[in-house]
């Protein structure tokens, strides 16, 4: 009797740990009144919650629709707030006798925040890799409990204990260089057992890595950029997430993801996005596999999904004050979800700018993917910035070579007469480099040619588009693809104590060091506020006798850029120029000197720059 009585007590438990309702996730935790989509999905994960009865206290908002989806741990409440109100209330689950309640808040927006300015092409980006930059914090390097233990600075794919307060504590230095903006790559929770420096393997969308700093932390650093008067470009990742993310490995449902049940890689032939003789077999291929093994597939076409992304995106712009995203892998996902993305996120800020990465070979297939594109008609990506990548490889030719008819900037002067393929070309983003491509410089030895720089950092930041600096190359940092994509991403020398130099001072570079970093510091102030650079018409000139000619242009001002891709000593007609020459005299805003133009030729000295102010 007594042992039976016992088991009967030990049931009763059982079924009431098994009825117990525990909440382990609430995407978001926390929305605002006043958006101009009055749909708001909340997705809630527990333990076996699907069966419960849903309400809420709101007295503003309503429940639209209760979505159960395959596994009974997720329970999708889409709320109407078209009449909402800044207020707290609780959302309720219940299942018989047992009851959990969830705090839940719709806030009040900040004022004008619909209007924020995105990144333009009157803006310079500032690429930082956050586990590379500086350790300002040493004590977040580990957190214990997270998979990845230690920080080791000797291998390039551990972390090395980068974090937001290493940036802050050096906005000084990236402000006194004259950018106007930092693009931080991914900066979410990477709880991965391996390799989660780099930041491209999510494992939740809605927290900061914990070893940058927090979410509070993270808002802090995006205001104190802003009182530099500098802008602050967010990267984000739709493709797919890291394989430990509570969505892969508790699946909602199996059309969650891509392939599901295996790891199938991507062919990564996205030219099927735009190939009119596409196989369905191999556009699947490419846009449904994997990138990696360890970064499960998105499936975008579930609407749950989208959703998903879709507002997780305009959370963090509405709580952190970003101005701008760029998105990683773009021509991976399902083209109209992206462009679904694109159109809501402008709908919500006219203003704001998304760049995609779009990592095509050639102009005509990056092309494709910009806004109001021809070549995608009647489609649209609604994606205003694209990345150029073509013209980073025409680049990393054109400065090394002696200037011909078709080598050197002849190479520039062509790849720019085929921009009649772009709807806007003031919206690409251009560069010499990234954290994914060689460095401009691949070695040491080849920092000596500071001409080659001077050329290509000249070039990269009077042409048309929106520049992007990748740190450490205005203090010459070298590296090659081929020895690692971790040696790549290098730390900056000094943002760590016990650093033997840093770099971050002026009397602790070297002379050449400070020719670099002073040079483009130069060319980077004087283009602030610069309205010829960042919105004027360009004109060029094929090159001739090894020179390349080039104009700005706008309201009456212009700027004439003089690249001699040459050698040797070289003498040009002005009289071919005349028609971008409208004064006899211009000041060279390198050397600041004063350029007489009243003769019939000028000398230009080998591989030397003028960027003529009129």
């Amino acid at each position: 009797m007594k042992r039976n009585c016992l088991i009967l007590l030990l049931l009763v438990f059982v079924s009431q740990s098994i009825l117990a309702i525990d909440i382990k996730t609430v995407d978001p935790a926390f929305w605002w009144a006043g958006m101009k989509n009055p749909e708001l999905q909340v997705l809630i994960h527990g333990n076996n919650i699907s069966k419960c009865d849903v309400s809420i206290t709101s007295k503003t908002a309503r429940i639209k629709e209760t979505v159960k989806l395959e596994n009974p741990n997720y329970l999708i409440l889409y709320l109407d707030l078209s009449n909402a109100q800044p207020e707290k209330f609780d959302i309720i689950l219940q299942q018989g006798k047992e009851k959990k309640v969830i705090p839940y808040e719709i806030k009040q927006r900040k004022a004008g925040s619909s209007e924020r300015v995105g990144f333009n092409s009157s803006d310079v980006l500032y690429l930082i890799m956050p586990d590379r930059f500086a350790n300002g914090d040493p004590t977040n390097d580990v957190i214990p409990g997270m998979r990845e233990t230690k920080v080791d600075r000797n291998q390039q794919y551990a972390r090395h204990g980068g974090d937001f307060k290493g940036v802050a504590d050096n906005l000084d230095y990236i402000h006194d260089l004259g950018v106007t903006a930092i693009w931080f790559n991914p900066v979410l929770e990477n709880d991965m057992p391996e390799g989660s420096y780099h930041g491209y393997a999510s494992t939740d969308y809605y927290k900061v890595d914990r070893r940058f700093g927090s979410n509070q932390e993270f808002v802090d650093l995006v205001d104190k950029t802003h009182a530099k008067g500098m802008k602050v470009v967010m990267d984000m990742i739709f493709n797919h997430c890291g394989s430990e993310h509570y969505l892969f490995t508790d699946k909602p449902s199996r059309d969650w993801f891509n392939y599901p049940d295996k790891y199938v890689q991507t062919s990564y032939k996205t030219t099927t996005q735009h190939d009119p003789y596409a196989s369905a077999a191999d556009k699947k291929l490419a846009i449904d596999g994997w990138f990696v093994e360890s970064m499960p597939d998105f499936n975008q076409r579930n609407e749950h999904v989208a959703k998903y992304l879709i507002q997780n995106s305009i959370w963090w712009i509405e709580y952190s004050g970003i101005d701008g995203i760029r998105q990683d892998t773009h021509p991976y996902a399902d083209y109209d979800m992206m462009s679904r993305w694109c159109k809501e996120v402008t709908e919500e800020y006219p203003d704001f700018n998304i760049v995609g990465e779009t990592w095509l070979n050639n102009n005509v297939a990056i092309a494709f993917w910009q806004k109001d594109s021809k070549l995608a008609a009647p489609r649209n990506s609604n994606l205003r910035s694209v990345m150029d990548f073509p013209l980073l490889s025409v680049m990393e030719k054109a400065f090394d070579e002696e200037t011909t008819w078709d080598l050197g900037l002849a190479r520039i002067y062509e790849y720019l007469g085929q921009d009649i393929v772009y709807e806007n070309t003031h919206d690409l983003l251009i560069f010499l480099d990234n954290h994914d491509t060689s460095r401009f410089f691949k070695n040491e030895k080849q920092t000596s040619n500071l001409n080659r720089y001077k050329q290509a950092i000249a070039f990269l930041l009077t042409t048309r588009g929106i520049p992007e600096i990748y740190y450490g190359t205005e203090i010459l940092m070298a590296a090659d693809k081929s020895e690692g994509d971790g040696y790549l991403r290098r730390d900056f020398p000094g943002g760590w104590q016990g650093d033997a130099v840093n770099m971050f001072k002026a009397n602790k570079r070297t002379a050449l060091q400070n020719e670099a970093f002073d040079y483009m510091k130069k060319i980077l102030n004087w283009r602030k506020g610069n309205e010829t650079i960042a919105k004027g018409t360009l004109k060029h000139f094929a090159p001739t006798n090894g020179v390349y000619v080039y104009e700005r242009k706008y309201n009456g001002k212009s700027v004439v850029v003089i690249l001699s891709g040459s050698d040797s000593e070289k003498t040009i007609n002005l009289a071919t120029y005349k028609e971008i020459l409208p004064k006899n005299k211009a000041k060279d805003i390198i050397s600041e000197n004063i350029i007489n133009l009243d003769g019939e030729t000028l000398t230009i000295k080998p591989r030397s720059v003028f960027i003529l102010e009129f």
